[in-house]
């Protein structure tokens, strides 16, 4: 269906030909008539084109139950430009000091990069491997005790489905965080570009935007960033780079500012918006082609929480090797236990011993895999992604 709606949009003569279902023109049809021109290859606002926009806060109303303002939504160049537009917003050095931004380790390195870049203070977290990788709410006040000393802390990012560790959060684990937030009047990033990845019984995706907004006063005016994206999920086009942000409660002169800031970049990729609209706008029940558009989204995630499994079991049949379950996302993040040999070939070389060992994989295996340096508990740790197909 996406491929189908974005090839009318690119060339609308195709708009006459029978061969494409009537659903993917009339969607075709209304983002053309949203764009400059009728055409993708005009600039839009910088936000996004606006139908697209009023589409995302559609589909976030249907998924939350709750009132979604299309001016709240900024459409970006894949999630990541959203969250780095949006931290830009933390640049603010008071009397020479930093500000924070706690995020969980292990992360994902977009984080801790555009921490480094913006010449932010990294607050890590550390989830606790014993419990699925969860979040617990006294490590979260360690952090942020400890960070006061020399940093000024404004921010607290939770990536949820979790990348790297495949965790979901429950919905009481979202409400303490909230008001762990509140209380320190931390601005909120919630990372939620893996919503529909949510393999394992009895987990259930709770968006923070839902939960704020059901916790009632005085949450529910909290400052909160909710990113989305075309990446992940059931969709996979990382490489169109579509995404939305959703902003809410920030001060009028501050929104002002991060619009004009945005403004710099002058629009998102007009084809990554339409695909993010294939996205939030599926088929319909009744559509004509409604019936496909679910039997191949079942398919997809179907095949993700079989391979999920998969690599789980497989991984804990090795000797040596122990890992979590995979409730969500799409990563697997087994604890290897190195000998003390391949601890002692590694020093040699100058590697951390996960690194020695994900080179030893490329290099003598061609296996490519992505290592993330830690130690605890005398554990090595690596990341590995659920890619197609499933034999992968």
């Amino acid at each position: 269906m996406d491929y189908e709606v974005v090839s009318l949009c690119l060339m609308p003569s195709l708009l006459d030909d029978d061969t494409f279902p009537e659903d993917a023109k009339q969607r075709a049809r209304g983002i053309l008539a949203g764009c400059r021109g009728g055409s993708l290859g005009a600039y839009s606002d910088s936000p996004g084109i606006e139908i697209i926009r009023r589409h995302v806060a559609e589909y976030i109303e249907r998924r939350d139950g709750h009132p979604s303002s299309w001016e709240n939504i900024v459409l970006c160049a894949g999630a990541s430009e959203g969250i780095r537009g949006t931290m830009k917003m933390m640049i603010q050095h008071d009397n020479g000091i930093k500000p924070g931004v706690m995020i969980p380790i292990p992360q994902y390195p977009l984080y801790s990069a555009t921490i480094a870049e913006f010449n932010l203070h990294q607050i890590g977290y550390y989830l606790d491997e014993s419990t699925n990788w969860g979040l617990d709410m006294a490590e979260l006040e360690r952090a942020y005790n400890e960070a006061k000393e020399v940093c000024l802390p404004k921010a607290l990012v939770v990536i949820n489905p979790g990348n790297p560790t495949g965790n979901v959060l429950p919905r009481e684990n979202i409400e303490a965080v909230i008001k762990f937030a509140h209380e320190r009047n931390l601005f909120l990033f919630a990372d939620e570009v893996y919503q529909d990845n949510v393999y394992a019984d009895g987990c259930k995706f709770h968006s923070f935007k839902k939960v704020l907004m059901e916790l009632g006063e005085p949450y529910c005016h909290m400052e909160l960033a909710s990113f989305m994206s075309c990446s992940k999920g059931y969709m996979g086009e990382c490489g169109l780079r579509g995404g939305y942000a959703e902003l809410i409660n920030l001060d009028p002169q501050v929104k002002a500012m991060y619009l004009k800031s945005i403004s710099a970049k002058l629009c998102p990729t007009t084809l990554g918006q339409a695909v993010m609209d294939c996205v939030v706008n599926p088929p319909c029940e009744g559509d004509v082609s409604y019936e496909q558009f679910m039997s191949e989204k079942k398919a997809v995630l179907s095949s993700l929480a079989q391979r999920a499994k998969m690599v789980v079991e497989t991984f804990n049949s090795v000797p040596g090797m122990s890992c979590n379950i995979v409730q969500g996302a799409m990563y697997a993040f087994p604890q290897i236990q190195l000998p003390p040999k391949a601890i002692e070939a590694a020093k040699a070389v100058g590697q951390a011993p996960d690194v020695f060992y994900a080179f030893q994989l490329l290099e003598k295996h061609w296996h490519m895999h992505c290592s993330r340096h830690r130690v605890w508990a005398a554990s090595w740790n690596i990341s590995f992604q659920n890619h197609n197909p499933a034999t992968a």
